[in-house]
């Protein structure tokens, strides 16, 4: 009988540490796969909200705000381009729940194509949104093609230490013919069309394609000119300095009617707009849309006859 009972209990036993080592896997890959789901869950919101998806999309805030759109650094089609602001504003104004929108500008300027169409989307959205007003405010600097961008809107505010104006354009490029010849470096250079080597930094300036550049350039400050006298209207006080290029100090700007008054983000969204919530609707380009930017310019350049010389609101 006991010979019997033996087997049996040794059998007993075994079964229950298997039993026991089976639940204690379960219940391993129980909290394993919680902990899973927990993390998967975690890096979905953190991307969800460093995508952006929270207020500045579309989706509904819970109550009326000040929208606040970041323009900083050169305005190119790699930074701050025209598609990643003209996306900024028409997620602000497109929001029911926005009382008013506040572009914050530091910027030294850049294309003038870029900035041209930023302008151009502000006034659009000024004339369909007529009840939500845009105010610009300016950190450090306002100048050529930020201040471009900066005329739409409905007043501009300053620091009094900003930099505020030139009003230009420029085409900077170098020569070099001078170095090759002391070197005895030859230049080689075979174009298709006479003028594709247009103002080619390594071969003597052509006085004809220099007269061209300096109309073209005349033509865009035209251009300029005209975006400010609408913008400003009556405020500004014109001299012969005032598209001269020149910069001034914020407080200056503030005489000569290129700015209305002094502001920052906090105090045009309490005393101004009189919402102080403040919500930002800046986009954020991604890795890969920054990279596409920059090969999409690099290929440009290579068939462009700018390629040495960019023309820039700077």
């Amino acid at each position: 009988m006991s010979e019997q009972q033996e087997p049996n209990w040794e059998r007993a036993v075994l079964e229950k540490l298997a039993l026991s080592a089976i639940q204690e896997q379960r219940r391993s890959r129980h909290w394993s796969i919680l902990f899973k789901t927990l993390g998967f869950l975690y890096l979905f919101i953190v991307l969800f909200l460093a995508a952006g998806w929270f207020g500045g999309d579309g989706v509904a805030l819970p109550k009326e705000h000040t929208a606040l759109i970041d323009l900083q650094g050169v305005i190119s089609s790699d930074d701050a381009s025209a598609d990643m602001v003209i996306g900024s504003l028409q997620g602000a104004f497109e929001d029911k729940k926005t009382k008013g929108v506040i572009l914050r500008i530091n910027s030294p300027g850049g294309s003038p194509v870029q900035a041209g169409q930023i302008y151009d989307e502000i006034k659009r959205l000024r004339a369909k949104y007529p009840n939500t007003p845009l105010y610009a405010v300016v950190d450090d600097i306002c100048a050529s093609g930020g201040y471009y961008v900066a005329v739409g809107a409905d007043k501009i505010f300053v620091d009094k230490a900003s930099i505020v104006g030139s009003i230009g354009v420029l085409m900077d490029g170098f020569g070099f013919t001078q170095t090759m010849e002391k070197l005895g470096v030859e230049r080689r250079l075979l174009t298709a069309g006479e003028n594709k080597g247009f103002l080619d930094p390594f071969s003597p300036v052509d006085s004809e394609q220099q007269a061209f550049a300096k109309q073209m350039l005349k033509e865009i400050h035209g251009q300029f000119i005209a975006v400010v006298r609408e913008g400003r209207g009556k405020r500004l006080k014109e001299t012969s300095e005032t598209f001269s290029g020149l910069v001034w100090s914020g407080e200056k700007s503030i005489e000569l009617g290129l700015a209305d008054g002094l502001g920052t983000v906090e105090s045009v969204a309490r005393d101004v707009i009189k919402a102080e919530d403040i919500v930002d609707y800046t986009q954020q380009a991604s890795f890969a849309e920054r990279l596409a930017g920059r090969l999409g310019a690099s290929m440009a350049q290579a068939w462009s006859p700018f390629d040495k010389a960019g023309v820039n609101l700077r």
